[in-house]
């Protein structure tokens, strides 16, 4: 079993910068590639970003890609998502999720374990 608490959400101005947190319970962690997914109003969960086990392999929507960077720290069973140039349309919850698979995935259904998320608005 694994429990993931979001944090670092917010209100932010368009072209500023978020840092989420992701932490994690359990000595199992460092097994788990983790996500970050968002839901806006009105729209279904999408896929953000995601990095393997070992932080070795990183991969990202293409609507974030450049702006956003994941990673983690599996001493301090924690996963991170740096965000920059923000944009309204970025508005969303965000969740973080741990996949069994220990591999880096896009597929929500690859997912186990899903935080409870956090709410970041941009303004423009």
């Amino acid at each position: 079993q694994v429990q993931l608490v979001e944090s670092g959400g917010g209100l932010v101005q368009a072209g500023g910068s978020l840092r989420l947190s992701c932490a994690a319970s359990g000595r199992t962690f460092r097994m788990f590639a983790m996500g970050w997914f968002r839901q806006a109003p009105g729209n279904e969960r999408e896929f953000v970003a995601t990095i393997n086990w070992s932080g070795a392999n990183t991969d990202y929507a293409n609507v974030v890609k450049g702006r956003f960077t994941i990673s983690r720290d599996n001493a301090k069973n924690t996963v991170y998502l740096e965000m920059n140039s923000l944009k309204p349309e970025d508005t969303a919850v965000y969740y973080c999720a741990a996949s069994g698979l220990g591999r880096s995935t896009m597929r929500e259904a690859d997912y186990d374990y899903w935080g409870q998320g956090t709410q970041v608005t941009v303004s423009s």
